[in-house]
Parts: structure tokens; C-alpha cells; sequence
């Protein structure tokens, strides 16, 4: 629970779910166990491995653990690929390969990190699960695939925009001096709070937001 990051684990299942709700036959069955195997692959073990990397949340888990946990999640989530794979469409299969990829390349920061960047983020956590999930229930991939993902590529892009900052002000920074100067003459103090209360508010609107659509087409397609 600690490393599930739960709004943003919402956020990112809620990709799956629309991708597979544009299929013009949705299987709720493929489609659970889609959602089922990215929050194994992204909810606990790409969370456990960012743990691992850099300890971001300062947790006290030992890395042990968050081996185990990022092992065992991530190949529970390959392995429902596999079988859905051999029993519906051998599409899947090449977007398992860029899953297990995806996943330690990002967290881990491999390759010098330059698969840990906005753009990647927003390719691997956003248009991936929702292609994704589309193929899930289609059985292979179709423009309408592609136009969502770029949709979820833009969303999660500003995601990061509005997270970066936060994330700095909360780990990173010490100490905020300053006032602001208002129209009125008023002076305002710039504190921590007024650095990051704009862009948490947005952050969890948009989270309320992408669950909400994602239900949405849940709710026409059943």
C-alpha cells in the first residue's frame, strides 16, 4: 500500500480500460485481466523498482523485498499476457516484450536513463497500457488505438509538468522565502503550501477525471 501510489495507479489502469473500451467488441473478461496484469507489472513492481533505485518515498523496506515484490509482480503480469496471448491473439505477445522492457528501463534508469524522461514516461505509462488494452479485446492494433494513445501520451505529459515541481518542493526543498506583491499593495507570503496547493489540486482533478471517463465507457459498452 505504501508503494502503490493509488490516484496515479488509478490513473494509468484507467488508460487500459479505455483502450479497451474502443474495441469495437469488448471482452470484460481479456480486458479484467489486462487491468489485473498492468497493476501487477506497473502498480507494484515498477513502484517497488523506483523504490529500489532511489528510495523517492523513504520508505524502510528492505531492498530484498522490493526485488521480490518487483520479480515476482512483474512476471505474474507476463505470465496472464502469455496465456491470454495463446488463447486470443499473438499481438499480445510483442507488447508484453516492450512491457517487460518498459518497466525496468524507466525505474531502473538503465541505459544511462534515457528511457527515464517525460516523453517516456508518458509513452510507457500512458499510450502503452491504453494500445494495450485495446488489443486486449480487438486482437490486433487499429488507428483508433494509436489516436487514444496519443491522447494518454498528452494527458501524462501533463501530469508530469504539474508533478515535477510538487515532487521537488516536497522532497527536495528546505526552506521557501519570498512574498508576492499584489495589484492592491497586499503582500503574500510565499510558503510551501502556495508553491504546490495549484498543481495538487489540478493533480487530483485530472486523476478524478480519467477514472470518471474510463467508467464512463465502461458504463456504454456493458
Amino acid at each position: 500500500m505504501t508503494l502503490l501510489h493509488l490516484p496515479y495507479t488509478a490513473w494509468h489502469l484507467s488508460y487500459v480500460v479505455v483502450g479497451g473500451c474502443l474495441a469495437a467488441s469488448v471482452s470484460f473478461g481479456r480486458l479484467g485481466l489486462t487491468v489485473l496484469a498492468f497493476f501487477l507489472a506497473m502498480g507494484i513492481g515498477a513502484h517497488a523498482l523506483d523504490e529500489l533505485a532511489g528510495r523517492p518515498l523513504g520508505t524502510t523496506i528492505p531492498s530484498s523485498i522490493l526485488v521480490a515484490a518487483a520479480l515476482a509482480s512483474i512476471a505474474a503480469a507476463c505470465a496472464i499476457g502469455i496465456t491470454v496471448a495463446l488463447r486470443f491473439s499473438l499481438w499480445i505477445l510483442p507488447l508484453i516484450a516492450i512491457g517487460a522492457f518498459l518497466v525496468p528501463a524507466y525505474n531502473l534508469e538503465l541505459f544511462g536513463g534515457r528511457f527515464h524522461s517525460d516523453i517516456w514516461f508518458a509513452v510507457a505509462w500512458g499510450a502503452f497500457p491504453t494500445i494495450s488494452g485495446y488489443v486486449a479485446c480487438e486482437g490486433s492494433p487499429q488507428l483508433v488505438a494509436f489516436v487514444a494513445g496519443g491522447w494518454a501520451t498528452a494527458l501524462s505529459l501533463a501530469q508530469r509538468r504539474l508533478s515535477t515541481p510538487v515532487r521537488r518542493v516536497r522532497r527536495d526543498v528546505v526552506s521557501v522565502e519570498g512574498e508576492l506583491g499584489l495589484a492592491g499593495g497586499e503582500r503574500e507570503p510565499i510558503t510551501r503550501e502556495l508553491l504546490v496547493s495549484a498543481p495538487e489540486g489540478a493533480l487530483r482533478l485530472l486523476t478524478i477525471a480519467t477514472v470518471l471517463i474510463a467508467a464512463a465507457l465502461v458504463t456504454v459498452r456493458l
